[in-house]
Parts: C-alpha cells; sequence; structure tokens
C-alpha cells in the first residue's frame, strides 16, 4: 500500500454561495450523515440573510464536522450521498477527493485509522464540543492505501454490501418486532373479553379463568 498525505489526495471546497444561487441548507450527522437540516432539525436553522457566505457541496462532497460525540470522538467526516447540490456552514470543512474512489476514502474515515494523528496534532480548542485542528495539519494525515484502483474498490464495494445487507436485518426486524407487538395484543383476549382476536384453526373455545 502507499502512504500518502490528506492533502495529496484532497483538496480543500471553498466555494461560497454568492448570490444565494442554492438554498437546500445540509448538515453533518455522526449518526444520519449528510442530511438535509431541514430534516434533522425539523426546521430551517441557517438565517437566509448569511447563507451567502456558506460553502457549496456537491454530491460526492465531504464534509468533516468538528462536533465531538460519543459516535464521533474527533468530529464526523461523511460523504454527501444525497444526491444533489448544497450549503453547508463555514464552521464545516468540505474537501473534494482526487484520483481514487471515493467509496474507499469513504469508509477509511468510519475506521479509527485517523484518530492517533487528530490526538496528537489537534485539540478540543474553547469549547468542549467541538475539536479543533488548523488546516495545514489537517494536510498532512496521513493515509494508507493501495497503489492498485482495483483493490480499492474491492474494499469499498464489499464494506458496501455488508452496509446494505445489515440495513434490509434492521428493517426485517423493525417489521417483525411491530408483527410481535401485534401479536400480543391479539392472541390474548383483552380484559373484558374471553377470546382473543385471533384463533388457530380448529381452536374455537372460550378461555378459562383461573
Amino acid at each position: 500500500w502507499e502512504r500518502k498525505e490528506f492533502g495529496d489526495v484532497a483538496e480543500k471546497v471553498i466555494q461560497k454561495n454568492n448570490n444565494n444561487a442554492f438554498k437546500n441548507v445540509l448538515t453533518n450527522s455522526a449518526e444520519y450523515g449528510i442530511i438535509s437540516q431541514r430534516d434533522f432539525f425539523e426546521r430551517n436553522i441557517a438565517n437566509k440573510n448569511n447563507i451567502s457566505t456558506y460553502y457549496i457541496v456537491q454530491n460526492d462532497d465531504f464534509v468533516y464536522n468538528p462536533r465531538i460525540s460519543n459516535l464521533a470522538p474527533y468530529g464526523p467526516i461523511n460523504r454527501n450521498k444525497t444526491g444533489y447540490t448544497g450549503i453547508i456552514s463555514p464552521l464545516y470543512y468540505v474537501f473534494r477527493v482526487l484520483n481514487i474512489s471515493t467509496v474507499f476514502i469513504e469508509w477509511y474515515f468510519k475506521t479509527t485509522c485517523w484518530y492517533k494523528f487528530m490526538y496528537q496534532h489537534g485539540d478540543s480548542g474553547a469549547r468542549s464540543d467541538r475539536f479543533s485542528i488548523k488546516d495545514n495539519e489537517l494536510k498532512k494525515l496521513p493515509i494508507k492505501l493501495p497503489a492498485d484502483d482495483m483493490e480499492q474498490e474491492k474494499i469499498a464495494k464489499t464494506l458496501t454490501s455488508l452496509d446494505n445487507t445489515l440495513q434490509l436485518h434492521e428493517r426485517k426486524c423493525e417489521e417483525l418486532t411491530l408483527i410481535k407487538k401485534s401479536l400480543l395484543q391479539k392472541l390474548f383476549p383483552k380484559e373484558d373479553k374471553i377470546k382473543p382476536e385471533i384463533r388457530y384453526k380448529n381452536f374455537s373455545d372460550a378461555w378459562e379463568q383461573r
């Protein structure tokens, strides 16, 4: 594998939302990734008069949110997979990867490989809930990646496939939980009844009270 610096494989995006060309304000959540700010907060947080200073985030661009949480001890780094161009507060660091697999780098930042460097070269700053690291330091972040693009793609494809399978199982689990909850209500008689709502075939007698 090759050892490169972050600055070699990514460039910071500093394009401002001049003339309020875009109005889809995004946020970067450790739990949900990059989503519409309105969907996350259930209302608009950004001041419409100030969004001209926001950065433009294209689809597949990355956003680093320096806000610390249990899920992201140095802040989450996520890829814009909304399918549209949006804007984000200048408090965030927006970057675009160069000549490498975007999905591979997305998974790289799901690991803890970069935590030690952040610990050694940054600090929590004046606010305990935010991590602080200078741009020049962040550019030195070491990244190891396969020299062969095909290996990058295979790693990314494997992890993405597993993630999709997990999501399907999670949905199935949610559905089965709802079915179980419903059956708990219908397979037992209600307080003032002598029969449940649902019966198995060949069972029709009233239940006994003991």
